[in-house]
């Protein structure tokens, strides 16, 4: 069994390219669930019936992990099995019926725009190149709705401060083109001048546009420590991290008016879904859409 998860991860890594850690994730499911069969006597994925499948998800949710992990340990269940069928492993997908359960609607917090603003100001406050670059960073985050490692990955041959855009490399390597707002325009010409220099000067001339006290890119970690101290300083009581202000960008959005299918196009998500959970629903939300939009609504 575990050559074929072997092979399967393998499969999902080259030809469907799956982030890595989306990866890392599989792996630890899939993992567990060998432990698992292997606890119940069962030694090949031939063995498997369908009840040691539905009984796996059944102890899954039993031990309180949050729906959408034991959705995605689901997926790669019945992705291995599907793959083994196809193979030639097995002769039956005995996952084939089992559905990973629907967690119910939820709309995801953000800051208000008040916190926001006070984030941006405490992040300014840093000594030397720091303040910069860190409300730079900030402000790229809020403002175009990027992941942490999207924003730290950016090379400065992805902006185009002319077209005010930057380019973004998302998970599976999907590339996206996200317009840059004015006051990240502002903040980053604050860092690319006055700090980005000072900081390349210490290193060898690294082609990101974060950059740390040694002149290298600015790493993923250091991205989280950047809003951590900022939101310290601030005195934001909530638990704040980078997808914190990637909900932010949605949410204000979306409250804004942006339709969804835009909003899902700037954040890179797969699937328009996901991007519903960042709006407000409101029981006459419909009815005042109708009436302000229907000529005959006032009829």
């Amino acid at each position: 069994m575990d050559a074929v998860v072997g092979a399967y991860l393998a499969h999902v890594t080259g030809e469907r390219g799956v982030a890595r850690n989306t990866l890392l994730a599989y792996r630890r499911d899939l993992r567990r669930y060998l432990s698992y069969l292997h606890a119940r006597g069962v030694r090949a994925l031939a063995e498997v019936r369908g009840e040691d499948v539905t009984a796996f998800v059944d102890g899954l949710r039993a031990a309180g992990p949050a729906e959408a992990s034991v959705a995605r340990a689901v997926v790669a269940v019945r992705g291995l099995h599907r793959f083994a069928l196809r193979e030639g492993f097995v002769a039956v997908d005995v996952a084939h019926d089992v559905r990973p359960g629907a967690p119910p609607p939820r709309r995801a917090d953000a800051l208000s725009v008040e916190r926001v603003e006070a984030l941006f100001a405490a992040a300014s406050t840093g000594a030397g190149p720091y303040g910069p670059r860190d409300r730079a960073l900030l402000e790229l985050l809020y403002g175009t709705g990027a992941r942490v490692s999207e924003a730290v990955g950016a090379d400065l041959d992805d902006l185009d401060l002319a077209a005010r855009t930057i380019r973004l490399a998302g998970p599976g390597g999907r590339r996206r083109v996200v317009p840059l707002g004015a006051s990240v325009l502002d903040a980053l010409d604050v860092y690319l001048v006055r700090a980005r220099p000072e900081l390349a000067a210490a290193g060898c001339g690294g082609t990101a546009v974060f950059l740390n006290a040694r002149g290298g890119g600015l790493s993923r970690q250091s991205g989280w420590v950047v809003l951590r101290k900022a939101a310290a300083r601030a005195a934001l009581p909530d638990p704040i991290s980078p997808h914190t202000l990637r909900r932010s960008f949605a949410t204000h959005l979306l409250d804004g008016g942006a339709d969804v299918r835009v909003v899902q196009e700037l954040l890179g998500h797969s699937s328009v879904s996901t991007t519903r959970v960042y709006g407000r629903e409101t029981p006459d939300g419909p009815r005042q859409v109708y009436a302000g939009s229907h000529p005959r609504a006032l009829d």
